[in-house]
């Protein structure tokens, strides 16, 4: 990719797990065992997968909000794991993440004008007061929000109104790369559309870049560029969202897709429905980790040997033994 913002490598978490008086590691939680892509500038990708998956870990990972245990993140030509407080807390002006849960997220003791303008005292982003205020109300607006708002506290406002707060927060500093952690997941399908809008317009707008971390297929198909699918903290497969959508290669990702709800009755679909439950990322299983549940498992191979992520066609990489 010739203009890549991001580049993630051999990203890893591992949680530790701890046990007995001394509270020993005793075992450890793979939750994201090696993923790697790029975001190019002003794309969106969208990362999806059943919950577990380590999706929003890997968000988090590449924000050290979490500490990776292994990889790099590389944004514009900088090692984000690589850098020490002070050159980390200037790189988080231009990464910045809006979380899932918009009651959670904000504080209920401040009000929305000092949730919005907090960054921009932390940051100095502003000269004096009336420029602080008028940054605040123009943040607002952006977002659909009214300048009288801006004295409310978080329980005055709808779910939805409170992640239009969550975004504003977020765009305060002006950032390149916006975390996107299942940002409308626990809005209502009316309110879900409002937000994904707003978020697209806001792309064009700005000039900005979205990792768009979700579970709901249909509305990652809607608002991204590229789609890659997460199965127990590996990228099974990568590709563009008509690409992946009409033609997907790994039987994970037929399986997905065989489950999403489709406008038209009258047509269809062939339901693939997996056998058992999704192994436990503390014991995973060897070789490819989809191989228990997969219907097409055959060979060894998929049973002891992990498949690389490979490219199977221009700009669509799978990884599986039995696409190679």
């Amino acid at each position: 990719m010739t203009d890549a913002l991001l580049q993630v490598k051999n990203l890893v978490k591992h949680f530790p797990l701890t046990g007995g008086l001394l509270a020993r590691v005793v075992d450890k939680v793979h939750a994201v065992d090696g993923v790697s892509f790029e975001l190019a500038r002003g794309e969106t990708l969208g990362l999806v997968g059943e919950s577990g998956c380590g999706k929003s870990t890997t968000g988090r990972c590449i924000l050290r909000l979490i500490e990776p245990t292994a990889g790099e993140v590389w944004f514009e030509g900088k090692c984000v794991t690589a850098m020490g407080k002070t050159e980390l807390r200037s790189m988080a002006r231009d990464m910045q993440i809006i979380f899932q849960d918009p009651y959670a997220s904000l504080n209920p003791r401040m009000s929305v004008g000092a949730i919005v303008g907090e960054a921009l005292i932390i940051h100095k982003l502003t000269r004096n007061a009336r420029e602080y205020q008028d940054r605040i109300v123009e943040l607002l607006e952006t977002v659909g929000l009214s300048a009288d708002q801006m004295r409310r506290y978080p329980h005055e406002f709808s779910g939805g109104q409170r992640q239009r707060i969550g975004i504003a927060r977020a765009l305060a500093v002006k950032p390149k790369l916006l975390v996107c952690d299942e940002a409308v997941s626990a809005l209502d399908v009316s309110i879900q559309a409002q937000v994904i809008n707003l978020l697209e317009d806001l792309q064009a707008k700005l000039d900005l870049t979205y990792l768009f971390i979700a579970h709901d297929l249909s509305v990652v198909e809607h608002i991204s560029d590229r789609v890659a699918v997460m199965y127990l903290g590996r990228i099974v497969e990568l590709a563009t969202a008509r690409e992946l959508y009409t033609t997907p290669l790994h039987p994970y990702t037929e399986a997905l897709l065989s489950a999403m709800p489709v406008p038209d009755p009258s047509f269809k679909r062939k339901r693939i429905v997996l056998q058992g439950d999704v192994p436990s990322p503390i014991h995973p299983p060897t070789g490819c980790h989809f191989h228990t549940r997969c219907p097409k498992a055959q060979t060894d191979l998929c049973r002891q040997q992990a498949p690389e992520l490979k490219q199977s066609s221009d700009g669509h990489w799978v990884a599986c033994h039995l696409r190679s």
